[in-house]
């Protein structure tokens, strides 16, 4: 299940408000392999323990929100840095 579009319009990240827009499956393909290396952590500190099906971020590049069952988790601690992913 999908982001509904409508839905993406206004959604933004909720520390900075920058907007956000689906992550390209090529680039999730690359978040989940290091996701399965055990590499990738939420902004608490906490892994991300299985792959994402769907993932938001933001225009900046900068912050990783992922998507479970079509609803974007946009909670500030279950953030995902971008720059824990290699050639971003």
């Amino acid at each position: 299940m999908s982001v509904d579009k409508h839905l993406l319009e206004i959604l933004v990240c909720p520390v900075t408000k920058t907007p956000v827009k689906l992550l390209a499956k090529d680039k999730l393909a690359i978040l989940n392999r290091e996701v399965d290396k055990g590499a990738v952590a939420y902004v608490d500190g906490s892994p991300v323990d299985g792959q994402l099906d769907e993932a938001l971020i933001t225009e900046d590049g900068r912050t990783l929100y992922r998507v479970s069952d079509g609803i974007p988790v946009m909670l500030e601690e279950q953030g995902i840095s971008a720059n824990q992913v290699p050639g971003w």
